[in-house]
C-alpha cells in the first residue's frame, strides 16, 4: 500500500500544472537569484562598509553616503548625467515620433526603410562608438569635413569641455532612434482607423487629427517610452566609456562611469555600492513622479 500510495503521489505530481511551472520558471528564478538578488543584496551591505578587495571590511555605517554627498565630483558626474538626460531624451522621443509617423504610411520600400532605422539598435556600442570617434575627428572626420564645405570651422569635438557631451548625446539620440520608432508603430498602428475616417467625414485636418486622436490615443505608448528613455539615460555608461572615457576634465563623466571607476579602479567597493543604491532611488523617485503625472494626460 505505500508503495503504491508513493507512485500514486509522483503520478499525481507529474500531472500537475503547478509542478511543471515551477519546472518551467526554475531556470530563470535560480539565474535571478544567483545573478541579479544576492548581488542587490550584497552591495546594499558593502554600501556601510569600507573595503579596497584586499583589506578586510570596516564598518563605516553611513560615511560612504555622507561622502558622496560632500564629493564634488559625485555632484559633477550627477549635474552631467541630467545634462545628458535633458538633451537625449525628449529630442529623441520626438525625432521618433515623427519618424514612426512617415513610416506608417503606404510607401514604396517602407520594410527596408523602417529595417535602416533599426539598425544602429543592434549594433555593437562598441563599435558605434569606435566609428563615431573616427566620423567626430578634427582633422580627418566626416563631420568637420561636411562643416568645411560650408566654410564651417569645426570643433574638436571630443577633445572639448564644451562639444563633447553634446557629441555624445547626438550619438545616444542616433543609436536608440530606431528602437523608440518601432515602439511607436506598434502604438500607432494600434490606434483603430475608424476614429480618423470619422474625422475626414467632419472635415478635420491632418494637425486636428493629430492632436484630438493620434497623440492622446498614443499616450500609454509614450509613457513606457518616456520612462524607459529616462532610465537609460540614468544608466549610460559604454558609449562614454568608448568615446572620452568620461572627458575631458570630466565633462562628460556620469554617475555609472564614475561608479565604475570608484568601484574597479579605485577599489572602492563601499564608496561604489553606496553610489549604485543613490542612482537607484533616484530612478525610482523619477519613474514615480512620472507615473504620478502621467494621470494627468494619459488616456488609458
Amino acid at each position: 500500500m505505500a508503495s503504491e500510495s508513493r507512485v500514486s503521489f509522483w503520478k499525481r505530481l507529474a500531472y500537475s500544472d503547478r509542478f511543471w511551472a515551477a519546472v518551467l520558471l526554475s531556470p530563470n528564478l535560480i539565474g535571478f537569484l544567483i545573478f541579479m538578488l544576492f548581488p542587490m543584496v550584497a552591495s546594499f551591505g558593502l554600501s556601510f562598509v569600507k573595503w579596497d578587495l584586499l583589506t578586510p571590511m570596516q564598518w563605516y555605517g553611513l560615511g560612504n553616503y555622507r561622502e558622496l554627498v560632500a564629493d564634488p565630483t559625485f555632484r559633477k558626474v550627477l549635474w552631467n548625467t541630467i545634462y545628458y538626460t535633458i538633451g537625449s531624451v525628449p529630442i529623441g522621443i520626438i525625432i521618433a515620433f515623427f519618424l514612426a509617423l512617415a513610416l506608417n504610411q503606404n510607401i514604396p520600400l517602407v520594410k527596408l526603410y523602417r529595417g535602416i532605422y533599426f539598425l544602429p539598435v543592434i549594433t555593437s556600442m562598441v563599435a558605434v562608438g569606435i566609428v563615431w570617434q573616427w566620423i567626430y575627428n578634427p582633422e580627418f572626420g566626416l563631420v568637420n569635413y561636411l562643416l568645411g564645405l560650408a566654410g564651417i570651422q569645426g570643433p574638436t569635438w571630443l577633445s572639448s569641455v564644451k562639444w563633447a557631451m553634446p557629441a555624445v548625446i547626438l550619438v545616444s539620440i542616433w543609436k536608440g532612434l530606431g528602437f523608440n520608432m518601432v515602439l511607436f508603430l506598434a502604438g500607432l498602428q494600434g490606434i483603430p482607423e475608424v476614429y480618423y475616417e470619422a474625422a475626414e467625414i467632419d472635415g478635420a485636418s491632418w494637425l486636428t487629427k493629430m492632436w484630438y486622436i493620434t497623440i492622446p490615443l498614443l499616450s500609454p505608448t509614450t509613457l513606457f517610452v518616456v520612462i524607459m528613455s529616462v532610465i537609460g539615460s540614468f544608466q549610460a555608461f559604454d558609449l562614454i566609456y568608448v568615446m572620452t572615457r568620461g572627458g575631458p576634465a570630466r565633462s562628460t563623466s556620469v554617475l555609472v562611469h564614475y561608479l565604475y571607476q570608484c568601484a574597479f579602479e579605485y577599489f572602492k567597493m563601499g564608496y561604489a555600492s553606496a553610489m549604485a543604491y543613490i542612482l537607484f532611488f533616484l530612478v525610482f523617485a523619477v519613474t514615480l513622479i512620472q507615473l504620478r503625472g502621467s494621470k494627468n494626460w494619459v488616456v488609458y
